[in-house]
Protein backbone atom coordinates (compact mmCIF):
# COMPACT_ATOMS: atom_id res chain seq x y z
CA UNK A 1 0.00 0.00 0.00
CA UNK A 2 2.79 2.50 1.09
CA UNK A 3 4.26 1.37 -2.64
CA UNK A 4 1.01 2.14 -4.18
CA UNK A 5 0.93 5.78 -2.50
CA UNK A 6 4.11 6.70 -3.19
CA UNK A 7 3.59 5.81 -7.12
CA UNK A 8 0.51 7.92 -6.74
CA UNK A 9 2.12 10.71 -5.48
CA UNK A 10 5.36 10.94 -7.59
CA UNK A 11 3.30 10.49 -10.85
CA UNK A 12 1.02 13.65 -9.70
CA UNK A 13 4.07 15.48 -8.68
CA UNK A 14 5.29 14.50 -12.31
CA UNK A 15 1.95 15.49 -13.66
CA UNK A 16 2.00 19.14 -11.80
CA UNK A 17 5.73 19.44 -12.84
CA UNK A 18 4.73 19.34 -16.79
CA UNK A 19 1.31 21.19 -16.55
CA UNK A 20 0.54 24.48 -17.40
CA UNK A 21 -3.21 24.27 -17.74
CA UNK A 22 -4.40 28.32 -18.08
CA UNK A 23 -2.75 31.50 -18.78
CA UNK A 24 0.07 32.17 -16.22
CA UNK A 25 0.14 28.59 -15.48
CA UNK A 26 -1.56 26.63 -12.38
CA UNK A 27 -2.08 29.67 -9.66
CA UNK A 28 -2.67 32.16 -12.31
CA UNK A 29 -0.19 34.23 -10.98
CA UNK A 30 2.96 33.40 -13.40
CA UNK A 31 4.99 31.18 -10.40
CA UNK A 32 6.08 27.91 -11.27
CA UNK A 33 7.51 25.05 -8.88
CA UNK A 34 9.67 23.96 -11.63
CA UNK A 35 13.35 23.02 -11.51
CA UNK A 36 16.75 23.16 -13.88
CA UNK A 37 14.85 25.52 -16.18
CA UNK A 38 17.43 26.74 -18.57
CA UNK A 39 18.65 30.07 -18.21
CA UNK A 40 20.60 30.73 -21.75
CA UNK A 41 19.61 29.68 -25.52
CA UNK A 42 19.62 31.10 -29.23
CA UNK A 43 18.65 29.31 -32.20
CA UNK A 44 21.81 27.63 -32.92
CA UNK A 45 21.86 26.07 -29.16
CA UNK A 46 19.73 24.69 -25.79
CA UNK A 47 16.46 23.84 -28.31
CA UNK A 48 15.08 21.03 -28.41
CA UNK A 49 12.61 21.60 -30.96
CA UNK A 50 11.29 24.18 -32.84
CA UNK A 51 8.21 24.21 -34.32
CA UNK A 52 6.10 26.03 -37.26
CA UNK A 53 2.31 27.38 -36.73
CA UNK A 54 -0.14 28.01 -39.16
CA UNK A 55 -1.89 31.66 -38.89
CA UNK A 56 -1.38 34.01 -36.19
CA UNK A 57 -2.44 34.57 -32.75
CA UNK A 58 -0.91 35.90 -29.40
CA UNK A 59 -2.30 33.13 -27.17
CA UNK A 60 0.15 31.43 -24.68
CA UNK A 61 0.58 27.64 -24.91
CA UNK A 62 -1.14 25.52 -22.34
CA UNK A 63 -0.02 22.22 -21.59
CA UNK A 64 -1.27 19.24 -20.13
CA UNK A 65 -0.37 15.03 -19.95
CA UNK A 66 2.52 15.35 -22.66
CA UNK A 67 -0.04 17.54 -25.09
CA UNK A 68 0.83 21.27 -25.78
CA UNK A 69 -2.53 23.71 -27.12
CA UNK A 70 -2.77 26.69 -28.53
CA UNK A 71 -4.97 28.72 -30.59
CA UNK A 72 -4.71 30.60 -34.22
CA UNK A 73 -6.01 32.58 -37.07
CA UNK A 74 -5.34 31.87 -40.41
CA UNK A 75 -6.71 34.30 -43.55
CA UNK A 76 -9.33 32.70 -45.59
CA UNK A 77 -9.97 35.18 -47.91
CA UNK A 78 -12.50 37.84 -46.70
CA UNK A 79 -12.83 35.42 -43.79
CA UNK A 80 -10.30 34.51 -40.70
CA UNK A 81 -10.47 30.27 -39.78
CA UNK A 82 -10.35 29.83 -36.32
CA UNK A 83 -8.10 26.71 -35.35
CA UNK A 84 -6.89 24.62 -32.33
CA UNK A 85 -3.53 23.10 -32.40
CA UNK A 86 -2.20 20.50 -30.64
CA UNK A 87 1.59 19.74 -30.57
CA UNK A 88 3.63 16.58 -28.74
CA UNK A 89 5.28 18.26 -25.89
CA UNK A 90 7.83 15.23 -26.36
CA UNK A 91 8.58 15.97 -30.28
CA UNK A 92 7.45 18.92 -31.09
CA UNK A 93 4.85 17.32 -33.79
CA UNK A 94 1.55 19.30 -34.62
CA UNK A 95 -0.71 16.21 -34.21
CA UNK A 96 -3.81 17.79 -34.86
CA UNK A 97 -5.57 21.49 -36.32
CA UNK A 98 -8.62 21.52 -35.75
CA UNK A 99 -10.69 23.97 -37.54
CA UNK A 100 -13.60 25.76 -35.26
CA UNK A 101 -15.22 27.64 -38.04
CA UNK A 102 -14.80 31.27 -39.54
CA UNK A 103 -15.79 34.93 -39.02
CA UNK A 104 -15.25 37.79 -41.02
CA UNK A 105 -12.56 40.10 -40.65
CA UNK A 106 -12.93 43.23 -38.62
CA UNK A 107 -11.83 46.28 -38.96
CA UNK A 108 -11.61 47.03 -35.40
CA UNK A 109 -8.81 44.75 -34.48
CA UNK A 110 -5.77 46.56 -32.80
CA UNK A 111 -2.67 46.35 -34.70
CA UNK A 112 -1.09 45.24 -31.57
CA UNK A 113 -3.95 42.66 -30.93
CA UNK A 114 -4.33 39.22 -32.98
CA UNK A 115 -8.03 37.16 -33.40
CA UNK A 116 -6.77 34.52 -30.96
CA UNK A 117 -5.08 36.30 -28.44
CA UNK A 118 -7.08 34.47 -25.26
CA UNK A 119 -5.21 31.50 -24.34
CA UNK A 120 -6.94 28.08 -23.84
CA UNK A 121 -8.06 26.59 -20.31
CA UNK A 122 -7.09 22.63 -19.58
CA UNK A 123 -9.06 21.02 -17.04
CA UNK A 124 -9.89 17.39 -16.69
CA UNK A 125 -9.64 16.35 -20.60
CA UNK A 126 -11.29 19.20 -21.36
CA UNK A 127 -9.90 21.91 -23.69
CA UNK A 128 -11.64 25.49 -23.86
CA UNK A 129 -10.40 27.93 -26.66
CA UNK A 130 -11.57 30.84 -26.15
CA UNK A 131 -11.67 33.96 -28.65
CA UNK A 132 -14.20 36.43 -26.96
CA UNK A 133 -16.93 37.68 -29.01
CA UNK A 134 -16.09 35.17 -31.89
CA UNK A 135 -16.93 32.18 -29.75
CA UNK A 136 -15.97 29.92 -27.19
CA UNK A 137 -15.41 25.61 -28.01
CA UNK A 138 -14.54 22.97 -25.76
CA UNK A 139 -12.83 20.18 -26.79
CA UNK A 140 -12.13 16.65 -25.42
CA UNK A 141 -8.41 16.79 -24.87
CA UNK A 142 -7.89 12.66 -25.77
CA UNK A 143 -9.76 12.51 -29.41
CA UNK A 144 -9.99 16.45 -30.41
CA UNK A 145 -13.59 16.32 -30.71
CA UNK A 146 -15.91 19.15 -30.14
CA UNK A 147 -17.89 19.07 -27.70
CA UNK A 148 -20.10 22.20 -27.43
CA UNK A 149 -19.57 25.67 -28.53
CA UNK A 150 -21.41 29.19 -27.50
CA UNK A 151 -21.19 33.05 -28.39
CA UNK A 152 -21.09 35.80 -26.09
CA UNK A 153 -21.39 38.63 -28.81
CA UNK A 154 -20.20 42.27 -27.34
CA UNK A 155 -18.60 44.92 -28.83
CA UNK A 156 -14.81 44.72 -27.95
CA UNK A 157 -13.93 47.38 -30.18
CA UNK A 158 -10.24 46.69 -30.39
CA UNK A 159 -10.44 42.30 -30.55
CA UNK A 160 -10.52 40.13 -27.98
CA UNK A 161 -8.19 39.57 -24.79
CA UNK A 162 -9.33 37.65 -21.63
CA UNK A 163 -8.97 34.44 -20.94
CA UNK A 164 -10.80 31.99 -19.73
CA UNK A 165 -10.45 29.95 -16.42
CA UNK A 166 -11.48 26.84 -14.95
CA UNK A 167 -13.37 27.33 -11.51
CA UNK A 168 -14.22 23.29 -9.88
CA UNK A 169 -16.50 22.67 -12.99
CA UNK A 170 -17.49 25.84 -14.21
CA UNK A 171 -15.95 27.79 -17.17
CA UNK A 172 -15.44 31.20 -16.26
CA UNK A 173 -15.98 33.99 -19.32
CA UNK A 174 -15.16 37.35 -18.49
CA UNK A 175 -17.06 39.79 -21.25
CA UNK A 176 -16.11 43.48 -20.80
CA UNK A 177 -17.33 45.19 -23.98
CA UNK A 178 -17.81 48.55 -24.93
CA UNK A 179 -21.96 47.79 -24.98
CA UNK A 180 -22.34 45.20 -22.67
CA UNK A 181 -20.00 44.56 -19.36
CA UNK A 182 -20.73 40.95 -17.54
CA UNK A 183 -19.27 37.72 -16.20
CA UNK A 184 -20.78 34.29 -16.97
CA UNK A 185 -20.35 30.86 -15.84
CA UNK A 186 -20.98 27.70 -17.63
CA UNK A 187 -20.97 24.38 -16.95
CA UNK A 188 -18.00 22.86 -18.39
CA UNK A 189 -19.12 19.74 -19.33
CA UNK A 190 -22.37 20.83 -21.28
CA UNK A 191 -21.92 24.89 -21.76
CA UNK A 192 -24.78 25.78 -20.41
CA UNK A 193 -25.20 29.01 -18.74
CA UNK A 194 -24.82 28.31 -14.91
CA UNK A 195 -24.96 32.16 -13.64
CA UNK A 196 -24.66 35.50 -15.59
CA UNK A 197 -23.91 38.48 -13.45
CA UNK A 198 -23.55 41.99 -14.59
CA UNK A 199 -20.70 44.12 -13.93
CA UNK A 200 -21.30 47.44 -11.78
CA UNK A 201 -22.80 50.93 -13.38
CA UNK A 202 -19.72 53.07 -15.12
CA UNK A 203 -19.81 57.08 -14.21
CA UNK A 204 -18.33 57.31 -18.26
CA UNK A 205 -20.50 57.72 -21.12
CA UNK A 206 -17.62 57.13 -23.70
CA UNK A 207 -18.29 53.37 -24.68
CA UNK A 208 -14.31 53.25 -25.39
CA UNK A 209 -14.13 53.55 -21.98
CA UNK A 210 -16.04 51.09 -20.38
CA UNK A 211 -14.02 47.75 -22.25
CA UNK A 212 -11.80 45.88 -20.29
CA UNK A 213 -9.25 42.41 -20.77
CA UNK A 214 -8.75 40.97 -17.95
CA UNK A 215 -8.26 37.67 -16.08
CA UNK A 216 -10.01 36.29 -13.29
CA UNK A 217 -7.79 35.64 -10.50
CA UNK A 218 -9.29 32.62 -7.88
CA UNK A 219 -8.32 33.35 -4.40
CA UNK A 220 -8.49 31.67 -0.85
CA UNK A 221 -8.95 34.19 1.93
CA UNK A 222 -10.13 33.74 5.22
CA UNK A 223 -11.48 30.92 4.12
CA UNK A 224 -13.84 32.41 1.53
CA UNK A 225 -13.60 31.50 -2.01
CA UNK A 226 -13.31 34.36 -4.08
CA UNK A 227 -13.04 35.46 -7.90
CA UNK A 228 -11.67 38.60 -8.68
CA UNK A 229 -12.04 40.45 -11.29
CA UNK A 230 -10.86 43.99 -12.39
CA UNK A 231 -12.90 46.20 -14.68
CA UNK A 232 -12.84 49.80 -16.04
CA UNK A 233 -13.75 51.95 -13.27
CA UNK A 234 -13.77 48.75 -10.85
CA UNK A 235 -12.22 45.94 -9.04
CA UNK A 236 -15.15 43.57 -8.34
CA UNK A 237 -15.07 40.05 -5.84
CA UNK A 238 -17.53 37.45 -6.56
CA UNK A 239 -18.74 33.77 -5.29
CA UNK A 240 -17.02 31.91 -7.81
CA UNK A 241 -20.08 29.17 -7.53
CA UNK A 242 -23.10 31.75 -7.25
CA UNK A 243 -21.85 34.83 -9.10
CA UNK A 244 -22.93 37.06 -5.58
CA UNK A 245 -21.23 40.27 -5.94
CA UNK A 246 -18.97 39.90 -3.16
CA UNK A 247 -17.21 43.46 -2.64
CA UNK A 248 -16.52 46.53 -5.53
CA UNK A 249 -13.88 48.95 -5.19
CA UNK A 250 -13.50 52.12 -7.06
CA UNK A 251 -9.68 52.33 -8.87
CA UNK A 252 -11.27 55.65 -10.84
CA UNK A 253 -10.93 56.56 -14.30
CA UNK A 254 -8.79 53.32 -15.74
CA UNK A 255 -10.07 51.21 -18.68
CA UNK A 256 -8.76 48.68 -21.12
CA UNK A 257 -7.55 46.77 -18.10
CA UNK A 258 -5.45 44.08 -19.19
CA UNK A 259 -3.32 42.36 -16.32
CA UNK A 260 -4.02 39.71 -14.52
CA UNK A 261 -3.97 40.17 -10.31
CA UNK A 262 -1.70 38.44 -8.46
CA UNK A 263 -2.35 37.54 -4.67
CA UNK A 264 -0.47 36.84 -1.33
CA UNK A 265 0.19 37.84 2.68
CA UNK A 266 -3.17 38.86 2.24
CA UNK A 267 -2.88 41.06 -0.19
CA UNK A 268 -4.04 41.72 -3.62
CA UNK A 269 -2.27 43.60 -6.44
CA UNK A 270 -3.78 45.01 -9.69
CA UNK A 271 -3.20 47.46 -12.63
CA UNK A 272 -6.36 49.77 -13.24
CA UNK A 273 -5.55 50.33 -17.05
CA UNK A 274 -5.10 53.06 -19.74
CA UNK A 275 -5.32 56.69 -18.86
CA UNK A 276 -3.04 56.84 -15.93
CA UNK A 277 -1.58 53.20 -14.90
CA UNK A 278 -1.23 52.47 -11.36
CA UNK A 279 -0.44 49.31 -9.56
CA UNK A 280 -2.65 48.93 -6.23
CA UNK A 281 -2.32 47.19 -3.31
CA UNK A 282 -5.75 46.31 -1.26
CA UNK A 283 -7.24 44.25 1.52
CA UNK A 284 -9.85 41.52 0.09
CA UNK A 285 -11.66 40.89 3.49
CA UNK A 286 -14.47 43.12 3.26
CA UNK A 287 -17.58 43.72 1.99
CA UNK A 288 -20.00 45.76 -0.35
CA UNK A 289 -18.18 49.07 -1.55
CA UNK A 290 -14.39 48.97 -0.28
CA UNK A 291 -13.10 52.42 0.43
CA UNK A 292 -9.71 54.05 0.78
CA UNK A 293 -9.01 52.48 4.21
CA UNK A 294 -8.60 48.86 1.99
CA UNK A 295 -5.50 50.26 -0.10
CA UNK A 296 -2.43 49.87 1.47
CA UNK A 297 -0.45 51.30 -0.90
CA UNK A 298 -0.29 52.34 -4.35
CA UNK A 299 2.21 53.52 -6.69
CA UNK A 300 1.82 55.44 -10.27
CA UNK A 301 5.40 56.15 -11.66
CA UNK A 302 6.06 53.84 -14.41
CA UNK A 303 3.65 50.80 -13.91
CA UNK A 304 2.59 48.85 -16.82
CA UNK A 305 -0.72 48.59 -18.86
CA UNK A 306 -0.40 44.93 -20.72
CA UNK A 307 2.19 43.17 -18.92
CA UNK A 308 0.82 41.50 -15.45
CA UNK A 309 2.89 41.71 -12.00
CA UNK A 310 4.48 39.12 -10.67
CA UNK A 311 4.94 38.23 -7.13
CA UNK A 312 7.49 36.37 -5.40
CA UNK A 313 7.74 36.21 -1.78
CA UNK A 314 7.63 40.00 -0.43
CA UNK A 315 8.95 40.94 -3.57
CA UNK A 316 7.04 42.39 -6.73
CA UNK A 317 7.74 43.12 -10.00
CA UNK A 318 6.56 44.98 -12.51
CA UNK A 319 7.48 45.93 -15.91
CA UNK A 320 6.02 48.51 -18.72
CA UNK A 321 4.94 48.24 -21.57
CA UNK A 322 8.22 50.07 -22.62
CA UNK A 323 10.69 47.63 -20.71
CA UNK A 324 11.15 49.58 -17.48
CA UNK A 325 11.21 46.91 -14.51
CA UNK A 326 10.59 47.90 -11.13
CA UNK A 327 11.20 45.58 -7.82
CA UNK A 328 9.00 46.94 -5.22
CA UNK A 329 8.93 45.77 -1.40
CA UNK A 330 5.44 44.29 -1.85
CA UNK A 331 4.50 45.25 1.60
CA UNK A 332 4.84 48.85 1.64
CA UNK A 333 5.40 49.78 -1.99
CA UNK A 334 8.80 50.69 -1.38
CA UNK A 335 10.75 50.90 -4.80
CA UNK A 336 13.89 47.74 -4.52
CA UNK A 337 15.41 48.87 -7.93
CA UNK A 338 14.68 50.31 -10.81
CA UNK A 339 16.49 49.37 -14.37
CA UNK A 340 15.91 49.54 -18.55
CA UNK A 341 15.07 46.11 -20.30
CA UNK A 342 15.41 47.25 -24.05
CA UNK A 343 12.47 46.75 -25.92
CA UNK A 344 8.91 46.27 -25.67
CA UNK A 345 6.57 44.34 -23.61
CA UNK A 346 2.92 42.53 -23.76
CA UNK A 347 3.92 39.40 -22.92
CA UNK A 348 3.60 39.20 -18.88
CA UNK A 349 7.04 37.54 -16.78
CA UNK A 350 6.96 34.32 -15.27
CA UNK A 351 9.42 32.80 -12.02
CA UNK A 352 10.70 29.82 -11.91
CA UNK A 353 13.54 27.78 -10.17
CA UNK A 354 15.06 31.35 -8.72
CA UNK A 355 14.81 33.53 -11.84
CA UNK A 356 11.99 35.85 -13.48
CA UNK A 357 11.76 35.79 -17.29
CA UNK A 358 11.09 38.78 -18.92
CA UNK A 359 10.03 38.22 -23.10
CA UNK A 360 9.90 41.00 -25.15
CA UNK A 361 8.21 41.81 -28.65
CA UNK A 362 11.61 41.98 -30.08
CA UNK A 363 12.13 38.25 -29.19
CA UNK A 364 14.39 38.90 -26.90
CA UNK A 365 13.90 36.75 -23.38
CA UNK A 366 16.14 38.38 -20.24
CA UNK A 367 16.80 36.70 -17.29
CA UNK A 368 17.23 38.20 -13.44
CA UNK A 369 17.39 36.80 -10.46
CA UNK A 370 14.32 37.16 -8.20
CA UNK A 371 16.03 39.43 -5.24
CA UNK A 372 15.94 42.94 -4.19
CA UNK A 373 19.23 43.50 -6.10
CA UNK A 374 18.92 43.63 -10.19
CA UNK A 375 21.22 41.02 -11.13
CA UNK A 376 20.92 40.01 -14.75
CA UNK A 377 21.98 36.71 -15.82
CA UNK A 378 21.10 36.52 -19.90
CA UNK A 379 19.60 37.62 -22.56
CA UNK A 380 18.70 35.09 -25.34
CA UNK A 381 17.16 35.83 -28.44
CA UNK A 382 14.80 34.15 -31.18
CA UNK A 383 13.59 34.69 -34.46
CA UNK A 384 10.47 36.21 -34.37
CA UNK A 385 8.80 38.51 -31.40
CA UNK A 386 7.07 37.36 -28.73
CA UNK A 387 3.28 38.27 -27.68
CA UNK A 388 2.42 35.22 -25.98
CA UNK A 389 3.64 35.16 -22.42
CA UNK A 390 6.36 31.43 -21.72
CA UNK A 391 4.37 28.10 -20.35
CA UNK A 392 7.30 26.58 -17.57
CA UNK A 393 7.99 23.00 -16.87
CA UNK A 394 10.93 21.41 -14.83
CA UNK A 395 14.00 21.50 -17.12
CA UNK A 396 11.69 23.38 -19.72
CA UNK A 397 10.18 26.56 -21.37
CA UNK A 398 7.82 26.73 -23.96
CA UNK A 399 7.71 29.80 -25.78
CA UNK A 400 5.36 30.93 -29.15
CA UNK A 401 6.89 33.88 -31.14
CA UNK A 402 5.16 35.13 -34.05
CA UNK A 403 5.49 32.10 -36.45
CA UNK A 404 6.48 29.13 -34.16
CA UNK A 405 6.67 27.15 -30.81
CA UNK A 406 9.70 26.86 -29.31
CA UNK A 407 10.99 24.24 -26.85
CA UNK A 408 13.63 25.33 -24.84
CA UNK A 409 15.99 22.87 -22.92
CA UNK A 410 17.55 19.70 -24.20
Amino acid sequence: MRALLFLGCFLSSAWAEVSWPEFRGPSGDGVSRATKVPVRWSEQGNVRWKTALPGRGWSSPVVAEGRVWLTSAVESGEEKELLALQVDLATGALERKIRLGTIPQTPGMHKANSYASPTPAIREGYVVCHFGAFGTFCLAAESGELLWQTRYVIDHEVGPGSSPMVVDDLLILVCDGTDEQFVVALDLATGQEVWKTARPPLRTDSPMRKKAFSTPLRIDSAGREQLVIPAAQWLVSYDPLSGRELWRMDHGAGFSVVPRPVYGGGLLYFGTGYTKPEVWAVRVDGVGELGASEVVWREWRRMPTRPSPLLVNDLLFVITDGGVATCLDALTGESQWLERIPGNYSASPVFADGKIYFCSERGVTTVIEAGATFRELAKNELDGGMWASPAVFSGGLLLRTEEALYRIGE
